[in-house]
């Protein structure tokens, strides 16, 4: 996907434009070029500004802290790709963690309940939770953005409603480990090699398979795709399950990691879930996206959060995913502009979409095809 056609089609301007040295250099202006761009400079700034940025250490915290809301991510992108979005997914983070915790801390009528019996319930709730929102959505044709807008105050709710003020913590080391320490004798954390598998996952199904093409066509254009004998409900149904799932895993992975179970688990993670995706370059009216731009955003952001740490303005955080918030959503408009700009000089002040016509009225002219 071009930095210049991210958030529509390409138009070409005839062979002038076609042989044009922006024309030739448009493969390359890549929007994950643009992404591999600001990690590099990122990082160049973030080792000039501290020592302790290209340390093992500082690698390990960058990527754990990121590791919740990246698997979350790589859910939302297929979501938005067929033109819906999922905001519950902070609040099911919370929830599946405090069913996992009220089980496993014995504050049900079951008693203690074994932690992987505790975490399997969990996930099934996170199933549960994503397959209500797909219902609401493309059963009853409810808009996406206020069912989930929705089910973000009433998943917090129940979890409020589960642990009230309690806290459950001191989980079993084994479990803590895997979410909080590195691999064995390097600064990997035992979440990257899992976020990377999921990635590849995504990847193939999203790119390399007849259910990623669908998905793509759903997020074109709906009637379209359904004439075309998609199972577009049950598609984007599937989709939400999905993410109900990947984020029951991301809280149960940040309750252990922090060895700590409260309510308010996943707290402003949704903002930070859609960013990243649409950072990547997914196309928030759905349609275009790439699993591996996601993935590079989800590197650029722990690459920025980590340079406002070291350099003591961590409160600037929230801040800069909304800057990057606003930045992936506005370059790939002003660059489209600008190249409408540069085809209609060429074409002497002329529509790019006009000259187009033109040219393909022009063969008619002479005796037709």
């Amino acid at each position: 996907m071009t930095l210049d056609t991210k958030g529509g089609g390409q138009d070409h301007a005839g062979s002038a434009t076609t042989n044009s040295p922006i024309a030739a250099l448009a493969p390359l202006v890549r929007w994950e070029s643009l992404l591999l761009i600001i990690l590099v400079a990122t990082i160049l700034i973030g080792n000039w500004a501290s020592g302790d940025f290209l340390t093992g250490l500082n690698f390990s915290n960058s990527i754990n802290n990121a590791m919740e809301v990246a698997i979350m991510a790589l859910a939302m992108t297929p979501i938005i790709i067929t033109g819906d979005i999922d905001l519950s997914v902070q609040s099911m983070v919370g929830l599946s963690g405090a069913v996992m915790g009220v089980l496993w801390g014995g504050l049900t009528p079951l008693g203690y309940v074994p932690l992987p019996l505790a975490i399997a319930v969990a996930l099934l709730v996170g199933v549960i939770g994503g397959l209500f929102n797909g219902v609401l959505v493309t059963r009853w044709g409810l808009p996406a953005l206020v069912v989930t807008l929705g089910t973000l105050a009433l998943y917090h709710g129940l979890a409020q409603v589960l642990l009230g003020t309690n806290v459950v913590t001191n989980f079993p080391a084994g479990y803590t480990d895997f979410a909080f320490k590195n691999i064995p004798g390097t600064f990997v954390p035992w979440t990257f090699p899992t976020f990377l598998i999921l990635a590849v996952i995504f990847y193939a199904v999203l790119h390399r398979t007849w259910l990623g093409r669908q998905i793509f066509a759903i997020g074109k254009n709906k009637s379209a795709a359904r004439y075309s004998g998609v199972r577009v409900g049950s598609m984007r149904t599937a989709l939400f399950v999905v993410a109900g799932l990947i984020a029951a895993i991301a809280g149960v992975i940040l309750a252990l990691r922090f060895d700590s179970v409260r309510s308010s688990n996943g707290a402003n993670m949704t903002l930070t879930v859609v960013t990243l995706a649409v950072l990547g370059g997914v196309d928030i009216n759905g349609g275009k996206g790439t699993i591996m731009g996601v993935v590079l955003a989800v590197l650029t952001l722990a690459a920025v959060q980590s340079v406002l740490r070291l350099v003591g303005v961590s409160a600037y955080i929230e801040a800069a995913v909304g800057f990057l918030l606003i930045f992936s959503v506005t370059a790939p408009l002003v660059a489209r502009r600008s190249r409408d700009l540069v085809n209609r000089v060429r074409l002497g002040g002329q529509s790019p979409s006009a000259g187009q016509a033109a040219r393909n009225v022009a063969p008619s002219r002479g005796g037709g095809v």
